[in-house]
């Protein structure tokens, strides 16, 4: 028991360097050809939403919900072999084999169109999966389940909008641009019976609007669902959009529309050029210094980037995506009370909306040796982490509670985290650590 305990004390004084626990997460944000913000379900493909997901590429299985499958086409009655002779039996419920399509429209409480692409969610027994964007008009269309290509971007995948800030993630690469888009691609057909518990959702990070019930619905319905209105949060002050880079002359948006293709297109210098076009039009535009940060990242000038999105927030203190990239910096460099503050400053712009900013803040005061901060942190994370982006929170919780000597709590997140790893060694370095806890928790009990 000596040594068990003995064993435990030696990991306390011997942290791991952040990069054991930060090494997905900044797989995420070293470069911009990631993101996810998180950060897809997940590890880059519609992950979190749908398929396999994780922190920054990293796979966690499970991350999907199987839901009830479609009506067979196998003749006969289920569970009853077809009998030599016999004519085939009709499906009972022939309809529910057509494809059903959704439409409609979201708006702010005034009435104008959403300031940025809204997500269109279903939300099946609690488990979202992403639908379809909005255009510029709020407008959407979609074939249900038909989703499955489009997603497979950051955003719903790894980090996605939670690393790399933002929904219109350039880098990765795989995210249409193009609202028509959104539905087309080889998702699996949903029937009517898949909709039961189902309802509609649409998401923009510090607003919330009432969702559409999808039970009940029938192939042959109107597919208009109406008009969704969203409304800002009350404890919810920043915002994704800056309103001051909205009000940038054409001759600027075009220069940043043109920087946005050379990005898609890898071509950086090119897109910084443009970028730089853009703010001499307008040297307000948060969106043009925010984005340029973001290439020059990619590029491995973290300095000039950095400044990038510290005048972003100079101009628009309430514009949220240069505090989480200046964060994700701050750990990389593992200067911890930067960390802590840009962290701090994005999560009381917006609470409710970004796991990542909870776990960044979370790592920075645990390595600041802030224990009780950084577990208030790590557990909004986990809370806020439905889809199970950020895997490594689970570890984390466990390095916290060692260093609390609440071994048990410990060993419980130790297992959660197990749960994500493949079969390896890290897998078994885990294993035995969970040993050491589970005898440590015991030890202690005994000795009560």
């Amino acid at each position: 028991m000596t040594r068990s305990l003995n064993s435990l004390e030696t990991a306390k004084r011997t942290r791991p360097p952040a990069v054991l626990l930060l090494a997905a997460v900044l797989g995420a944000t070293a470069g911009l050809g990631q993101e996810p913000q998180g950060g897809a379900p997940a590890g880059g493909a519609a992950g979190g939403a749908g398929g396999t997901g994780g922190v920054g590429g990293a796979t966690v299985p499970g991350a999907g919900t199987g839901g009830i499958g479609g009506i067979g086409t196998t003749p006969g009655r289920p569970g009853q072999p077809q009998q030599p002779g016999q004519f085939p039996e009709r499906t009972p419920f022939p309809e529910m084999q057509r494809m059903i399509f959704l439409s409609g429209k979201v708006v702010m409480e005034d009435g104008t169109p959403p300031p940025e692409q809204v997500v269109i969610e279903r939300v099946c027994n609690g488990q979202p999966r992403p639908e379809a964007y909005t255009d510029q008009k709020g407008r959407f269309s979609f074939q249900l389940g038909g989703n499955q290509a489009v997603f497979s971007d950051a955003s719903y995948g790894g980090f996605g909008d939670t690393i790399g800030g933002g929904s219109n993630d350039p880098f990765s690469g795989q995210r249409s641009s193009s609202p028509a888009m959104a539905g087309m691609g080889g998702g699996r057909q949903i029937s009517e019976r898949d909709l039961m518990g189902c309802e509609l959702r649409a998401v923009l990070a510090g607003f919330r609007a009432d969702p559409v019930p999808l039970s009940g619905r029938r192939s042959l319905d109107n597919p208009d669902v109406g008009t969704i209105i969203l409304r800002r949060l009350a404890n919810v002050e920043g915002t994704t959009v800056s309103a001051i880079a909205m009000q940038a002359p054409k001759d600027a948006k075009k220069a940043l529309e043109k920087a946005q293709n050379f990005v898609k297109k890898n071509k950086a210098n090119e897109a910084l050029r443009e970028y730089e076009k853009a703010i001499q039009l307008y040297p307000k535009y948060t969106t043009a210094y925010y984005e340029m940060g973001r290439v020059l990242e990619m590029t491995q000038q973290t300095e000039p980037a950095r400044q990038a999105y510290l005048k972003a927030i100079e101009i628009d203190p309430k514009y949220l995506h240069p505090y989480r990239q200046l964060a994700a910096i701050s750990i990389r460099e593992q200067k911890w009370e930067d960390a802590a503050e840009y962290s701090g400053k994005a999560i009381k712009l917006n609470p409710v909306d970004f796991a990542d900013l909870y776990f960044y803040n979370s790592v920075a005061h645990y390595y600041l040796k802030h224990y009780d901060e950084a577990q208030h942190s790590a557990l909004e994370a986990r809370k806020l982490d439905t889809r199970n982006r950020i895997p490594k929170v689970h570890q984390l919780l466990g390095a916290i509670y060692i260093e609390q000597a609440n071994y048990a709590a410990a060993s419980t997140h130790m297992k959660d985290y197990l749960k994500f790893l493949p079969a390896g060694q890290e897998a078994e370095q885990m294993q035995r650590q969970i040993e050491e806890l589970d005898k440590a928790a015991a030890a202690r009990s005994d000795n009560r």
